[in-house]
């Protein structure tokens, strides 16, 4: 299936290469995966060369794209941590096939699954990032897989989609201005997501205080492009049309009674301002068997802009002590 267009100036190699030594195309490659609905390809790419960690990383949406990553630039190269940026099925740099029966949470598991198997990560060096989305992926995958990881964590998502929808109805909605939200409740029950008052009553009223905490206009380009390039056609399915609280498939997920399943060093990375409660951050963190915290007091959902420098010393204090490398506390 072929991608939608990128923008100028992106080298074909960057887009396209399917050989074997990601060496030879900067780190790129496009890793063909199998579904029940036909094979296609996935974009990945690799930074660094580390043989005891390596960091895959999940983004959001579902539909989103990896670029918001992009800070981890500035922070995993000097850490020495080996880190991947992949782009889901049905996200912009990977194949977008139109097939709804693709957007399914087992089938994103053994998305990844595949994934890990052709870049060659083991128990031996493998830890999972999911944020958003892709928490809820990174913990479905630990629960199917978790033999084959070494750590794992949960980045700003709730273990819980009616916790999640309480804490919005309960916590922010009451915040908002109410006429905006009741012209958003409005447009939401005719499903008109795509009239141009209801993105910009969101963003004015809720995504600047709880998704990220900068002033519109001068969001970084990473977040605007993962804005621009969202897939609806994956993302209104799953999560519903909004980040106000979860109304698609994902509406009763609940895996709260699993957490003590997973034996793996976990750490869950929470935010004040963010749209998930930073309470049930913490908790689930001592639900886990092995788990630990990192609250960010300044942060919202996308604390690894809005509070940086706490996002990513907690981070790579955590990988560094679950491997035992210098710097670590193991």
């Amino acid at each position: 299936m072929p991608n939608r267009e990128t923008g100028a100036g992106v080298p074909a190699s960057y887009l396209d290469n399917r050989g074997r030594d990601d060496r030879l195309y900067g780190g790129v490659r496009r890793i063909e995966i199998e579904t029940p609905h036909g094979r296609f390809k996935v974009w990945t790419r690799r930074f660094g060369n580390n043989p005891r960690i390596k960091l895959l990383l999940l983004h959001g949406g579902p539909g989103a794209t990896h670029e918001y990553f992009a800070p981890c630039d500035s922070y995993l190269p000097a850490a020495e941590i080996e880190y991947y940026f992949y782009d889901q099925l049905g996200s912009h740099f990977s194949d977008q096939p139109d097939i709804d029966a693709l957007w399914d949470l087992p089938r994103f598991v053994d998305e990844v699954e595949q994934v890990r198997v052709a870049l060659g990560l083991d128990a031996s060096n493998f830890f999972l990032l999911g944020h958003s989305w892709g928490g809820i992926l990174a913990l479905e995958y630990a629960l199917a897989h978790q033999q084959h990881l070494k750590g794992l964590v949960i980045s700003n998502m709730m273990m819980s989609i009616p916790e999640y929808n309480r804490y919005a109805e309960q916590v922010l909605m009451p915040t908002m201005d109410q006429d905006a939200l009741a012209q958003i409740k409005r447009m939401e029950a005719a499903q008109d997501y795509q009239h141009p008052r209801y993105m910009a009553l969101l963003m004015q009223h809720h995504y600047v205080q709880h998704v990220l905490r900068m002033p519109l206009g001068s969001w970084p380009d990473p977040v605007e492009r993962a804005f621009r390039y969202l897939n609806q056609k994956v993302y209104i399915p799953m999560q519903g049309p909004s980040e106000l609280g979860a109304s698609g498939r994902l509406a009763h997920w609940d895996r709260l009674a699993d957490l003590q399943r997973i034996t793996v060093p976990t750490l869950s990375i929470g935010a004040r301002y963010d749209t998930m409660d930073p309470a049930h951050m913490a908790r689930i963190a001592r639900m886990f068997r092995n788990g630990r915290s990192l609250d960010l007091p300044e942060g919202s959902h996308m604390a690894m802009f809005d509070d940086q420098e706490r996002y990513f010393a907690g981070l790579i204090d955590f990988l560094n002590d679950v491997d035992g490398s210098p710097g670590g506390s193991a």
